[in-house]
């Protein structure tokens, strides 16, 4: 009986305390809920108060733009006339004052960048009065600008600020004074000559489809057909793509030096100098031409599109008296880094017959059988290598070797015949006059290669599970 009444006597203390225990809880729940809350929100609004301190105290842009709207650029500068940019129908810029002139594209589209999101530095004054102070009553550079819609804009760039590494700089019709970099200044500030086309030739490079080298020595003329040159004089020839790509580049590469001091050396060296060859080139626009001469080791150049003679690199004058060689392909085959499909190959008793795959399953099949993938790549590297150590005009006769090749896809097959003349081999392809004279150290590779062709090795048989 006392057992049970002291049961009854503890039980509730024991539920007063386990109620006061709960409420304690709950209570810090509360708590430790409202100082989340509250800290969020501090956190949050201080961030917000942050952001907009910053954003209000970020220097405001100046102009705002779109580029491309832009249709005509005036440069004005004290005691100079200005520089006029008109920009074209077709997109193309043009320097229209203070005398017409071919524009350099990138150079003018620098301008346009720049000035399509000029940015401050800071706002000096909300309402300048004193603009004297600031060298604005006369400013140092006045940049106008149009847009398509005919609206116009005037920027104005003072003098240096005293602390130097900024300019001063206001909008027309906007009454705040700026400051901006001087970097933006310098990108701005650009002469006539940095803003001409200082290219000799103004053509594309992709877009020439004829070049005529005329020289005592010679001429030649190549045709393009789409990505791939050929020789047309002095005879149809095969010709190397890079010796006439470095030909190319070195035409559309040449520029003219526009200090005044070598252009009058220049033009002395040129009177005086021995011709090299006559550059012809034609695109779309037409045919240009290009003199080059060559004085004491000096290049010279003058231009049918420009006025005056100019020194230009030597390697535009060693390229144009490189030799008709020099020009032409000297590799048997075109399949080049391309796979070839088929290979078919002669030596006198001796046939070899080699079949590639179908996508998904490329491996190489000689009369059903897979043969050996390293044994066959030997085989198309020596093939690929095959090139000629001079052209000559005669000596072929009696062909024992052939070589046929079938590539892109079954579209190209060419066709190779191999004479032994000598210590060397005479090499002619189908339907071509040419002679390749070729080291006999790759005809007998390639024959080599051939007759190590094996069989591929036999894959292992596959455990049962």
């Amino acid at each position: 009986m006392d057992q049970i009444v002291g049961r009854f006597l503890v039980s509730p203390v024991v539920q007063l305390e386990k109620s006061m225990k709960l409420h304690s809880l709950a209570t810090a729940a509360l708590l430790l809920a409202i100082l989340t809350g509250f800290l969020y929100w501090s956190g949050h609004h201080k961030a917000a108060d942050n952001s907009a301190k910053i954003s209000a105290d970020a220097p405001p842009p100046i102009l705002k733009l779109d580029e491309k709207s832009i249709t005509q650029l005036a440069l004005k500068k004290k005691d100079a006339e200005p520089i006029v940019l008109t920009k074209s129908s077709s997109g193309d810029w043009q320097i229209t004052g203070p005398k017409p002139l071919r524009a350099d594209q990138s150079a003018v589209n620098g301008l346009g960048s720049t000035l399509s999101s000029l940015n401050s530095e800071r706002v000096i004054e909300d309402k300048a009065s004193d603009l004297q102070t600031f060298g604005l009553d006369q400013p140092a550079l006045e940049v106008d600008l149009t847009e398509k819609d005919n609206k116009t804009q005037k920027l104005m760039l003072g003098g240096d600020t005293p602390a130097g590494g900024a300019v001063y700089a206001m909008l027309a019709g906007d009454p705040r004074l700026f400051t901006v970099a001087s970097y933006t200044k310098t990108s701005l500030d650009k002469t006539l000559n940095d803003l001409r086309d200082k290219r000799l030739l103004p053509v594309d490079a992709d877009k020439i489809s004829r070049i005529e080298v005329v020289r005592k020595n010679g001429d030649i003329e190549f045709a393009r057909n789409k990505d791939d040159w050929q020789i047309l004089k002095p005879n149809p020839l095969r010709a190397d793509g890079r010796e006439v790509g470095d030909l190319v580049r070195d035409l559309t590469n040449a520029k003219m030096d526009l200090s005044s001091s070598d252009a009058k050396d220049a033009a002395s060296g040129f009177a005086h100098a021995t011709p090299v060859a006559i550059a012809k080139v034609t695109d779309e626009s037409g045919t240009q031409e290009l003199l080059v001469r060559t004085n004491k080791g000096n290049y010279y150049a003058k231009s049918s599109a420009v006025d005056g003679a100019y020194k230009v690199d030597s390697g535009l004058g060693k390229v144009l008296a490189r030799s008709l060689e020099d020009f032409r392909n000297k590799k048997l085959f075109d399949f080049g880094y391309n796979d070839p499909n088929k290979i078919e190959l002669h030596n006198g008793t001796k046939a070899y017959f080699l079949t590639r795959g179908t996508a998904g399953n490329e491996d190489w099949w000689s009369n059903g059988k897979k043969m050996d993938a390293a044994n066959v790549e030997s085989v198309i590297s020596d093939l690929r290598d095959m090139a000629a150590s001079s052209f000559p005009a005669s000596g072929f006769s009696n062909p024992a070797i052939e070589a046929r090749v079938t590539s892109d896809d079954g579209k190209r097959t060419e066709r190779i015949q191999m004479a032994k003349s000598g210590d060397h081999y005479i090499a002619q392809r189908d339907n071509e006059p040419s002679l390749y004279q070729l080291d006999s150290s790759a005809v007998d590779g390639l024959l080599k290669a051939a007759d190590e062709l094996r069989l591929a090795a036999p894959q292992p048989a596959q455990k049962k599970p």
